[in-house]
């Protein structure tokens, strides 16, 4: 399946180039009026034979569905993925936009999994960006719809990055009313950036305290990524039950 971007057409024609996009897949396009409208969607997204079996792999521990719900991603968005690793956000964000919709997947340097990716099932509606995390937003994007830093802040934490730039930067990249989604691993209250490098883990009020100086309101979390039971002491990767992850959402007032 090839994606083409058809953001700048006029909406009647935008939408028929969508509906022909999902129908080439073999789906039935939704109507992206309504929540109920999108989920069919995200469904479809997520079952796309676009994606791969370690991207399907994955969705038990990182509940793509729950994830685009979170987002409220939608057909004609622009969306910045920062840090974007090997693809796996920025492609389901893609699918779920369709063709009307751009995703501009960001990192220093793209890792040769996303590269791989992108050349095996390439989608016109992603964009690779190389850029420094202090400065993540490519200048000639237009203002965008949705941020999403997935996993990564933890990592960000402790390599040499002035965060408070990144994320003033990040501020000013988003459209007024757009949104920031970010999910991390949860360390343990009042750690900081302790565990970040040895956990992987970051402390939620740290993060939600740095986005707020930023500028950004935090609008709404979600629990369906915890798990309480996690003790939040161990290092992610050695958990024999899932970790215990928080979910933010912000806006730009």
């Amino acid at each position: 399946m090839r994606i083409s971007i058809s953001g700048s057409r006029p909406g009647a024609f935008a939408a028929a180039l969508a509906a022909l996009a999902w129908c080439s897949a073999g789906y039935a396009a939704p109507d992206p009026s309504s929540a109920q409208a999108l989920t069919e969607r995200y469904k479809q997204a997520i079952a796309s034979p676009v994606r791969t079996d370690a991207d399907r792999a994955e969705d038990a521990r990182r509940k793509p569905l729950e994830f685009l719900q979170f987002t409220a991603v939608a057909p004609g968005m622009r969306v910045l993925d920062v840090s974007a690793g090997d693809g796996y956000t920025t492609q389901l964000l893609a699918l779920a936009m369709g063709s009307s919709g751009s995703v501009w997947a960001q990192s220093p340097k793209a890792r040769p999994g996303l590269v791989e990716r992108l050349k095996l099932r390439p989608q016109e509606n992603i964009m690779v960006t190389e850029k420094p995390f202090e400065d993540p937003a490519p200048a000639d994007a237009p203002p965008f719809d949705l941020i999403t830093l997935v996993y990564n802040y933890h990592d960000i934490a402790y390599l040499p990055v002035d965060r408070a730039r990144m994320n003033k930067r990040l501020f000013a990249a988003l459209k007024k009313g757009g949104h920031l989604v970010l999910l991390d691993h949860a360390a343990r209250a009042n750690s900081g950036t302790r565990d970040s490098k040895t956990l992987h883990r970051i402390d939620e009020e740290l993060v939600v305290l740095e986005l707020e100086r930023a500028g950004f309101k935090l609008e709404q979390t979600s629990a369906l990524f915890r798990n309480p039971k996690d003790p939040r002491d161990q290092l992610i990767f050695d958990m024999t039950m899932p970790v215990d992850n928080f979910a933010l959402r912000f806006v730009k007032p």
